[in-house]
């Protein structure tokens, strides 16, 4: 089979064949006794393994059956289905404006029980205003040279954001103090999204942290990441916006999503947080 043109994803195939490859040596069988134990010819061992061909679900769950190795079987047939499709460039998908992309989540949005949301560098949007929203979306919009639909994609990112008064949904956000100090708006914008926030934080569904600039690290400050109940992550880029379903890959930053929180302040001592980046608005 010729390789796909796309040079990402002949680079998680080739990561997915050495990742196969270290299975059956872990196992200590050559390619010849692997094929015979799986049913089919030595040749389509090499292939595999030499990421020429892809291998099936099926063909994944015969060769950890082979090894001794079900225990990895999930998380290699994730790996599998994650191509290049999984990472796709935030020009490709702001093509037609930016409203159609945050209509594109919403069903999603609508299915999830329980959101962990780590953000280092703005509001994360399902706890924007208007305001503020239009204020971040139309500078996406200049930036990328995306089409000008800020003003509906705005009201989509609204709509989209009243998931947050179903209490059937649980939140958990955990910011660095920097994204209350970033000046992505006017003060009077950015007073009103910080109010905002102190009220989104009396919600009964609504868990809100803040990493102190005074704290002790136990892991650095990181790109923005949302976790979807346990079995998704969105992690973003300048240039990419990256879905990850491989369990191992979900566990990763749900552990950093973890160790972040510990460092986050809460209560009345995020709530002085807020109120001193208010004051500093003069």
């Amino acid at each position: 089979m010729p390789l796909h043109p796309s040079s990402r994803l002949q680079e998680a195939r080739r990561a997915l064949a050495d990742r196969l490859r270290d299975v059956r040596r872990d196992a200590e069988i050559s390619g010849r006794e692997l094929a015979a134990r799986c049913g089919w010819s030595e040749s389509k061992s090499s292939r595999i393994e030499n990421a020429r061909t892809p291998p099936s679900d099926a063909d994944i769950r015969a060769w950890c059956r082979a090894c001794a190795a079900e225990d990895q079987t999930a998380d290699l047939i994730a790996a599998n289905r994650e191509s290049a499709d999984a990472q796709v460039e935030w020009k490709r998908l702001q093509r037609t404006g930016l409203r159609r992309l945050q209509e594109s989540v919403g069903g999603l949005y609508g299915q999830t029980r329980t959101f962990r949301v780590y953000v280092s560098d703005v509001i994360p949007g399902l706890l924007q205003t208007a305001g503020y929203a239009t204020a971040l979306l139309s500078s996406i919009a200049d930036f990328r040279g995306a089409p000008d639909d800020v003003s509906e994609a705005v009201t989509a990112r609204m709509r989209r954001n009243a998931v947050l008064d179903d209490p059937g949904h649980r939140f958990s956000f955990v910011l660095e103090e920097s994204v209350l100090r970033y000046r992505l708006c006017g003060p009077g914008t950015m007073s009103a999204q910080l109010g905002h926030l102190l009220g989104v934080m009396d919600s009964q569904n609504v868990a809100v942290g803040i990493v102190p600039f005074s704290a002790r690290r136990t892991v650095w400050p990181m790109p923005t990441f949302t976790i979807f109940d346990d079995s998704r992550v969105h992690a973003d880029t300048l240039d990419a916006a990256a879905t990850l379903t491989q369990p191992g890959r979900v566990d990763l930053y749900a552990r950093a999503f973890e160790r972040l929180s510990q460092g986050a302040v809460r209560g009345a001592a995020a709530r002085s947080l807020i109120a001193d980046a208010v004051a500093s608005l003069g």
